[in-house]
């Protein structure tokens, strides 16, 4: 297949390797990868903040980005930006009146997948370590984000593959389907309910022994990784797309790009 990479804003900016891993995943598969240029941010801080009418250009742009015959289908390693995609674009679209915009974004949303999605119910990846050469010989814990649990539904089709992964060691996350408190800029308008909520996700994932957090949306583990960073702990974060993309030829960095957060600190 021919695969456009929809690589959202915060993995471009702060976590490329993910975007690479992303990349280096669905090559080794066999298939093309190409990267609509025209892309940027899909919106979604502009939406969850109620700022329909401002999202609009931002909502246009991508979809004039990825609205070509040029690609089978998209793929973003984020199920927020995918959720956004496919439930905001079309939303915003019909807030707004445009009844042409909204068609193709919705036409955009639906060759769009979230990574995992992609893996396995287009692509067929059931085992890991069999058809990626998938190897992470280490402890790790797993956080589901909201997004992707609730408004992509995608069930236990990240953890399935994890659990394939040669080496590793899957421990079961206390509370997973919690929140972990970021929700983009809900992080900043409430930031003493996010750091409470991140306190409770630290303690959980701090709990399991894990050496690293996995999960779907680099965002949340930005905002989960500076949490522990900044209580001193050990454990950091790790996005699904590197664990899959780690071999053992060309082991995934575990202490790579430094893991930050928008939200106030532990206390």
């Amino acid at each position: 297949m021919r695969i456009a990479l929809f690589a959202t804003c915060i993995v471009d900016a702060m976590y490329p390797a993910t975007a690479k891993a992303t990349v280096r995943i669905l090559e080794r598969l066999g298939h093309e990868v190409v990267f609509p240029s025209g892309q940027a941010c899909c919106g979604q801080m502009h939406v969850n903040s109620g700022y329909l009418k401002e999202a609009v250009p931002v909502v246009a742009n991508h979809v004039a980005a990825f609205d070509t015959s040029d690609y089978d289908v998209a793929v973003a390693p984020s199920g927020s930006c995918v959720a956004s995609v496919k439930h905001q674009h079309p939303m915003v679209a019909r807030a707004c009146g445009d009844a042409a915009l909204e068609a193709r974004a919705t036409a955009v949303g639906t060759k769009t997948y979230e990574l995992s999605e992609l893996l396995v119910d287009v692509l067929g990846v059931t085992d890991a370590g069999a058809q990626l050469g998938s190897y992470f010989p280490h402890r790790v814990t797993y956080h589901p984000s909201c997004h992707g649990m609730r408004l992509l539904r995608l069930g236990d089709r990240q953890s399935r593959l994890l659990r394939t992964v040669q080496g590793i060691d899957l421990a079961e996350l206390p509370e997973q389907d919690q929140c972990c408190g970021f929700g983009g800029t809900f992080s900043v308008k409430n930031a003493d309910v996010s750091s409470a909520m991140l306190q409770d996700k630290a303690a959980n994932i701090e709990s399991t022994g894990a050496e690293l957090c996995t999960g779907g949306d680099a965002s949340c583990l930005m905002h989960i990784g500076g949490g522990l960073s900044r209580q001193g702990s050990s454990t950091t974060t790790l996005h699904l797309a590197e664990i899959l993309a780690s071999t053992l030829e060309e082991p995934a960095s575990v202490t790579g790009e430094v893991r930050v957060s928008t939200g106030k600190a532990l206390r």
